[in-house]
């Protein structure tokens, strides 16, 4: 047990570090959007959001530990067989779940809420590490013309944040809210449809974030003007609000998207952030976010309501900002 006393140490430590970059949720404007102007009507949401965080959070904590290295270290078979055993037990999502299981003990109707906690844990612990790239983003195709292959890396890199997959999760219980429930409100498309687009909405305040050093010295050296290298971002960003939003109100969304970004692009170029990879995007400061909310709220509403001609100067607007900030790069 000595010789894993360092181990276990030092693997608590590396994942209370990991857990404090969950705290970029205080500046998503997903989050505080819903906690002020929700509230408890927004219960679902936090549990989609929940849902969305669980898989990093229950990830094995052995998996930090390099295995050509694990395989290198002094242990015994008795040791690994015990640190395989209580490595688990670093991990909080554990002891939730075992304080789920108690409270279900009394709550005989809620072995389904713990069956189901159980599966989701399961499938964060045992499905590949969140670390890196999973496979599924080589399935992505480039878009034609000089950008494709910037516009599919972007798109990568969007898949990389947990603010994306709020969105398809929102997208998803839209679509089945509008297939079962019957007279099916046409407010509610558009109020889902925002929620879409506030989903991720901070990621564009920080189109470079998960952009290396290395990154950024390849973007300055490309023969191509920061404009382009902004439409590029750009693109990928509709690309994904066009079809997040395809089901409910694409008219909507891509008029919100484009206000997001027209405000985004002077977080992103002047006050660039790094962000971490299967986190929730940070958004800037919060007049920024509010702004932001504001705006791309009032062209989703527009283009809704009134008249879809909102896209002209949303356009218009988003093309402006990618102009301007992109000689800044």
């Amino acid at each position: 047990m000595a010789r894993l006393r360092p181990i276990l140490k030092a693997l608590a430590t590396v994942g209370k570090r990991e857990r404090k970059t969950f705290g970029s949720i205080s500046t998503n404007n997903f989050f505080w959007v819903t906690i002020l102007l929700l509230r408890q009507a927004g219960t679902f949401l936090y549990l989609l959001a929940a849902l969305v965080v669980l898989f990093p959070l229950s990830a094995d904590p052995l998996r930090r530990i390099p295995p050509e290295r694990l395989a290198l270290w002094p242990l015994s078979g008795r040791d690994r067989r015990l640190l395989r055993v209580l490595s688990p037990w670093l991990n909080p999502v554990t002891w939730g779940l075992l304080l789920l299981a108690a409270w279900c003990v009394w709550h005989t109707e809620s072995v389904g809420v713990l069956l189901l906690g159980l599966a989701l844990f399961g499938a964060g612990f045992f499905v590949p590490a969140f670390s890196g790239e999973p496979r599924y983003l080589n399935w992505i195709p480039a878009v034609g013309g000089t950008l494709g292959q910037l516009v599919r890396k972007n798109l990568r890199e969007m898949l990389l944040t947990l603010d994306i997959y709020v969105a398809i999760l929102l997208s998803v219980a839209g679509v089945a809210y509008r297939m079962w429930v019957r007279p099916f409100p046409p407010e509610a498309l558009l109020m889902i449809t925002l929620l879409i687009v506030l989903a991720l909405s901070s990621y564009a305040q920080c189109l470079f974030g998960l952009e290396s050093d290395g990154g950024m010295t390849r973007y300055r050296l490309m023969p191509l003007p920061g404009w382009r290298i902004l439409a590029a971002k750009d693109i990928a960003f509709l690309i994904v609000i066009l079809i997040v939003t395809a089901p409910l109100s694409p008219i909507a969304g891509l008029a919100a998207g484009l206000a997001a970004l027209a405000i985004g692009h002077a977080p992103s170029v002047d006050g660039m952030r790094e962000q971490t990879r299967w986190r929730f995007s940070t958004g800037g400061p919060l007049g920024v976010g509010a702004f932001q909310v504001v705006a791309m709220t009032g062209a989703g509403v527009t283009a809704s309501r009134i008249t879809p001609l909102i896209l002209i100067p949303c356009a218009l607007a988003c093309a402006g900002s990618a102009w301007w900030y992109g000689r800044r790069l």
